[in-house]
């Protein structure tokens, strides 16, 4: 099941999947409109002579130009989107690739055009002009003629969509609104029955069994309720070596496993290979499981702009808001727990995961120490804070969010040169801790 979610995803995620779907649906397009032109009675050229009056020769030029102009387009849009990545990447971030690569618009318009292209020349190898076996399926040939106007159509689509999605805010939107899928899919989700972390039983006491990688790659996705059934089936418990993020190289410890039996038969090379199979490793980092990736992705962003050769701070307090914006959401949410139990409360896995500690850290120590100087940045840096405390108000959070408060305060001391702007970052200070009711130890 992981293989297959992986297959899928790299499927949607390629520049090649919705196109060729396309094209199988041209293909499968001009197959029913040869076949109903060439059994049918319809007679469109007499009844409707403006749409199906063309000729032979004249429906053979028209889907010529038709098809040649599909495809110097065509070429036009995949030279456009590799031109886009290369922007996005030495711009932004390289990170955010894959989000343009998996854009469903742009792999719908290549696809379109390349679809008409295809249609057109099948099309063509059916027309005859000769008059014992005079075939013009006029049907077909007006079906491409309507495709070639929606190109246009899809052509001014394209370049708008293109100038859309290279702006700052859009690119930003679409790193937080999938990351913050990723949060309400996963924080509010229970695998089996949680159970006190501190009932974690010691593996190396007993029969601990080693279970290594088979391959190099990032964790990307871990089964839980695969992982959770194959403990049960074998009466033992997992404890995963690495959180989903995590890059482990080849022959890396994947897991420990520890029988209940004492002294059991140590598992089959089957068995192992199954246990593998609930943990899913790839080439890059998904958002689909790793809300870190998320965070990361716009914490470089924020890193790009505040560094010295391009130093725009607008971009960098955008990106701040979106860290903002998702460390409020982890903020008021409660965390699974990381051990699970099976129905009858028996311990079953552990599965390793970021606290909101941690969360938070990701999100804003590079952030502040790259802010150096810049009291606009710490200042928003702060009004972040705030809104993550108001949401981890019934979450007990708040030490967390203080502590990176204090932080921003200190470093704020240390880097900012004038009185002014040092004024401003403790004023803004003051007003939070008096609000959060934390003591100020000025």
């Amino acid at each position: 099941m992981v293989r297959f979610r992986f297959l899928w995803q790299q499927l949607q995620e390629s520049l090649w999947f919705v196109p060729g779907l396309l094209v199988l649906s041209a293909v499968g397009l001009a197959y029913g409109l040869i076949t109903f032109d060439a059994n049918t009675s319809f007679d469109g050229a007499k009844q409707f002579p403006l749409l199906f009056g063309a000729g032979a020769e004249g429906s053979r030029g028209m889907l010529t130009a038709i098809a040649g102009s599909m495809l110097t387009v065509a070429a036009l849009v995949f030279s456009l989107t590799l031109s886009t990545i290369s922007q996005v990447s030495s711009q932004y971030s390289p990170r955010v690739l894959r989000n343009f690569m998996s854009d469903r618009s742009n792999q719908v318009v290549m696809g379109y055009f390349v679809g008409v292209f295809v249609y057109c020349l099948l099309v063509l190898g059916t027309i005859r002009s000769v008059d014992e076996q005079k075939f013009v399926p006029a049907t077909a040939v007006l079906a491409g003629l309507v495709l070639a106007l929606g190109g246009v159509v899809a052509l001014i689509f394209f370049i708008h969509h293109t100038a859309e999605s290279l702006q700052t805010g859009t690119i930003l939107e679409r790193i937080t609104n999938d990351t913050a899928e990723s949060i309400e899919k996963l924080f509010p989700t229970k695998v089996g029955e949680p159970a006190p972390e501190s009932a974690k039983p010691p593996l190396w006491l007993g029969n601990g069994q080693v279970v290594h990688t088979n391959g190099p790659g990032y964790v990307q996705h871990v089964n839980a309720a695969a992982l959770l059934h194959w403990a049960n089936e074998h009466q033992a418990f997992v404890e995963l070596a690495h959180t989903v993020g995590a890059f482990v190289s080849e022959q890396d410890v994947l897991a420990y496993v520890l029988q209940d039996e004492p002294g059991a038969k140590p598992l089959d090379d089957e068995a192992l290979t199954d246990l593998r199979g609930c943990v899913g490793l790839a080439r890059h980092r998904s958002t689909e499981q790793d809300v870190s990736f998320g965070l990361q992705q716009l914490v470089d962003i924020a890193l790009k702009a505040l560094s010295p050769g391009i130093n725009d701070t607008t971009t960098g307090i955008m990106a701040i808001d979106r860290l903002g914006m998702l460390v409020q959401l982890l903020a008021g949410r409660p965390f699974p727990t990381r051990l699970r139990t099976d129905d009858e409360q028996h311990p079953r896995a552990w599965m390793p995961a970021p606290d909101f500690a941690g969360y938070l850290r990701l999100a804003f120590d590079l952030v502040r120490i790259n802010a150096r100087g810049n009291h606009a940045v710490l200042l928003r840096l702060l009004d972040s804070l705030a809104r993550a405390a108001d949401a981890a108000r019934p979450a007990g959070r708040r030490p967390d969010i203080a502590e990176q408060a204090q932080l921003l305060r200190d470093y704020a001391e240390q880097t900012l040169t004038t009185e002014y702007e040092k004024q401003a970052v403790r004023a803004r200070f003051d007003e939070l801790s008096a609000r959060w009711q934390v003591a100020n130890p000025m």
